[in-house]
């Protein structure tokens, strides 16, 4: 059920003429998105719709698979007709997606049982509760890097199978599909003549051993899913099939399948162990590139599959996997929201960098912006968002310098959490990593999303970090990860070199104060915390 090795199809002089483009299809939680790049990975045309989202009862949420789909059909042929270009131009198509929701089709006629069921959808949480109860969390951890939670998708299929008529006997005679959303893409783009998806999405959804590149038996049993429901896994860089000639006009190669964040991980150049990109959206993803070394973190950190990419030795038969470490900040850009919608202090988001640079720093006020709780590597649902170290002299300003400061802080101890993971690998002799402690700590760190476009807050997390800020120029990384990975595939790029040498920098922040007043900083931040998780 899985390939191990992707063949590359080079392509002639000719063929590089005629086909000048890759596309990626960005499908995301709020909007589908196409984005055309040129071979210097320069955003050529871009698309996007908006996706809505259904919440049935509190803690659910879902999409429907149809929207998914026609939304980003929609936004590739719009993104076509921008650059003026046909199909016949485009060398490959790439995907990315949100990654962990679930959808259950027909294999017949292609239908969806249900809607997707969301990756934020929490209503699974009592049968991971029963799971933990009975022993099953050391196994899950151990094979797939994850926790047992509702976030991931092997709960989301039981349930289905379990609340919807018919559902479990269809999958039992095999009639049933499950695919996260890549898949389902996959599915409808080749006419449902491929059922596949890749090792990155895969690491996703509890059911996949990260170590033995495999569907785990045990845990399908744990967790009571037919193997006959699952796609095949394959190299995230790999031939994925035709696109039918209808969609796009012609048929089109599909050349890489990646999640989301290990996408704007490889989209970053993030290609080797030390390696690390945050990207400041809503939340924050912080994925560190860990190697050949898959560490379990200490620090209630994810460890998870990075793409697989083809091979670049010949004298190599098979990749070895490779990881990352993952951990999220659950209140990043929404703080600036808060700032505008529930303060009212600023119009609109773009303000927030003027107001935060109206006084030269927070005053002493210190924001922990726990408003769901905090996320790693802290992991406290209890804890709730405070303000501290306000004075009488205390006005708007200062309180958006701190807002801005939460997100560099919260990084920042994500950071380090995924630092001291690290530190306890390479002090480990064992012939496979570095022997000196350190090797693989991050020394810089790439920036992607839409906040990272505010420079004070950049200049903030270099400070804070110690280490050079990189925004790159191109900030669709997510959909450029997934476009370099297609192009890899069909010989549009030579290799991993080639891709390096086309990353460009932006603007590099270096830190501008010192380590004590930046320990100074991060102490004060720590009290605040433990401020906010004693309410």
């Amino acid at each position: 059920m899985l390939s191990m090795t992707s063949a590359v199809s080079p392509t002639t002089p000719s063929q590089q003429t005629r086909t000048p483009y890759l596309l990626a299809l960005d499908q995301g939680t709020s909007s589908s998105r196409s984005v055309l790049f040129n071979r210097q990975g320069e955003v050529v045309a871009m698309a996007q719709q908006e996706l809505p989202a259904f919440y049935p009862h509190p803690g659910w949420v879902e999409q429907d698979p149809l929207q998914i789909w026609t939304t980003q059909l929609a936004t590739a042929r719009m993104a076509l007709n921008q650059a003026g270009i046909k199909a016949r131009d485009i060398a490959a198509i790439g995907i990315t997606n949100q990654r962990e929701t679930t959808l259950l089709w027909h294999r017949k006629t292609g239908q969806p049982l249900h809607n997707a069921l969301v990756w934020q959808d929490r209503r699974t949480e009592p049968l991971c509760q029963s799971l933990r109860e009975e022993g099953f969390a050391k196994s899950v951890r151990d094979k797939t890097g994850l926790l047992i939670d509702a976030y991931f998708s092997a709960t989301k299929i039981r349930w289905l199978l379990d609340h919807l008529p018919g559902a479990r006997d269809l999958a039992n005679r095999g009639e049933l599909a499950f695919g996260t959303v890549d898949s389902w893409l996959l599915w409808q783009l080749t006419g449902g003549k491929v059922h596949a998806t890749d090792v990155s999405n895969a690491s996703r959804t509890l059911l996949f051993d990260i170590h033995r590149n495999r569907w785990d038996p045990e845990l399908l049993a744990a967790f009571d899913i037919p193997a006959s429901l699952l796609p095949e896994v394959r190299p995230s860089s790999n031939h994925f099939g035709l696109t039918q000639p209808d969609w796009l006009g012609e048929a089109v190669p599909i050349g890489a399948l990646a999640g989301d964040q290990q996408s704007a991980l490889f989209g970053q150049g993030c290609f080797q162990a030390g390696m690390a990109k945050n990207t400041y959206g809503t939340g924050c993803f912080l994925l560190m590139h860990t190697g050949t070394q898959a560490p379990v973190s200490r620090n209630g950190l994810l460890t998870t599959r990075v793409v697989q990419a083809p091979l670049q030795s010949a004298t190599v038969t098979k990749a070895p996997p490779e990881f990352a470490l993952e951990g999220s900040v659950f209140v990043g850009g929404a703080v600036v929201q808060w700032l505008r919608d529930g303060l009212r202090a600023i119009q609109s988001s773009a303000e927030v960098q003027a107001l935060a640079e109206s006084v030269p720093d927070a005053g002493g006020v210190m924001m922990v912006p726990a408003f769901t709780g905090l996320g790693a590597p802290y992991w406290n649902p209890e804890a709730r968002g405070t303000l501290t170290g306000l004075t009488r002299g205390t006005h708007l300003g200062h309180i958006a310098r701190a807002a801005l400061d939460s997100i560099a802080l919260q990084s920042t101890a994500l950071l380090q959490a995924m630092n001291r993971d690290v530190r306890q690998v390479d002090g480990q002799v064992d012939g496979q990593v570095g022997d000196k402690k350190g090797d693989h700590e991050v020394r810089e760190l790439r920036v992607d999303g839409g906040a990272c476009a505010n420079d004070l807050l950049m200049q903030t997390q270099a400070d804070l970090l110690g280490i050079p800020v990189l925004r790159p120029a191109v900030i669709e990384t997510t959909a450029l990860g997934a476009a370099n990975l297609a192009g890899l595939t069909v010989g549009f790029y030579g290799g991993l070199d080639e891709l390096q040498t086309q990353h460009r920098i932006d603007r590099c922040f270096e830190p501008r104060i010192s380590r004590d007043q930046a320990e100074a900083t991060l102490a004060r931040w720590e009290q605040a915390v433990r401020q906010a998780t004693a309410l």
